[in-house]
């Protein structure tokens, strides 16, 4: 979700005031895909490990407008039937937001019909690190038994452990890299990129991104036959 910070800069207002605005946008496009397009899994990329290099007041910002969403989205999640599900490390977050978080993880735990993913404190490179790190203590304590370590038993450790890879990633502001997102997941994922920032990302433009999407011809790898 790129472009919060230059879209509140072009209007001479603080970078907070664009990442506010950019929740907004998360929220139309969250209700966008389920009830419009009945999209199963939704990831959102929120807060990476690097934006801890950010100003700290930024930092401290970001941190507060989570815990906002968390709170007041809750109901809104409970009554459409949304699964939350956070990827990244929620140790090394404040314990008031780690309370709300699992607190609204363990009341969409049953849901199954929405997924939505937010990424906070994720980094594609240490997610996979940690599941380096996890199997080699299994293997070591016993809990794998012999089982090979193949991509099967490799994707049981990841953050999107059970979900589909990734269908389609959408750069909004024009960014035309990866930034360390779901490194492992997004082997054959299409890309789409807009100049659109964040905040003014509409469900229309969201629209448009998944019908080209659906012309494209996906191959993973092979040749298809005429």
């Amino acid at each position: 979700m790129d472009g919060n910070g230059r879209w509140a800069r072009r209007r001479g207002l603080p970078r907070t005031e664009g990442h506010r605005r950019g929740l907004l946008t998360a929220e139309r496009i969250v209700r966008f895909a389920g009830e419009e397009l009945g999209i199963p899994y939704l990831t959102l990329y929120a807060f990476s490990k690097e934006n801890w290099q950010r100003p700290p007041e930024e930092v401290e910002f970001l941190i507060e407008l989570m815990g906002e969403f968390i709170r007041e989205k809750r109901k809104l999640l409970v009554e459409n039937e949304i699964r939350l599900r956070i990827l990244g490390d929620l140790e090394e977050l404040p314990p008031s937001l780690r309370e709300e978080v699992e607190k609204t993880l363990e009341l969409t735990r049953g849901f199954e019909r929405y997924h939505l993913n937010i990424a906070f404190n994720y980094g594609g490179r240490q997610e996979i690190l940690r599941a380096v790190r996890q199997i080699v203590t299994d293997r070591l304590e016993g809990r794998l038994n012999g089982e090979p370590i193949d991509e099967r038993l490799f994707r049981r450790y990841l953050y999107t452990a059970g979900q589909p890879d990734p269908d389609l990633l959408i750069r909004t502001g024009g960014e035309e890299r990866i930034s360390n997102f779901l490194l492992w997941q997004i082997a054959y994922t299409e890309l789409w990129v807009t100049e659109t920032l964040w905040p003014d990302f509409t469900p229309e433009e969201f629209l448009a991104a998944v019908e080209e999407y659906q012309c494209r011809e996906r191959r993973f790898g092979q040749v298809l036959q005429p």
